[in-house]
């Protein structure tokens, strides 16, 4: 059974560090067991918030591009 993505935050147009502060706030606000997907644009971000994620033991779920200049990462609390 595939879990429910509950949140999708948008952080295009946001950078480094304020895309990993406002993932880790996004993070904050679901319950363990659930995820969000956020969406970047910033190629710092690309390398900067799944290590930060991991370093914090945040299951990364999945990073995919989007198009050229966006991906999403799904992670789970």
């Amino acid at each position: 059974m595939q879990k429910k993505i509950m949140n999708i935050i948008n952080l295009s147009g946001e950078v480094c560090p304020m895309t990993f502060v406002k993932t880790r706030l996004a993070i904050e606000k679901i319950n363990y067991g659930e995820r969000i997907k956020v969406i970047f644009d910033s190629s710092e971000a690309e390398v900067n918030v799944p290590r930060s994620l991991k370093e914090l033991n945040h299951k990364i779920i999945e990073i995919n591009k989007l198009d050229q200049n966006n991906f999403y990462i799904i992670i789970e609390k």
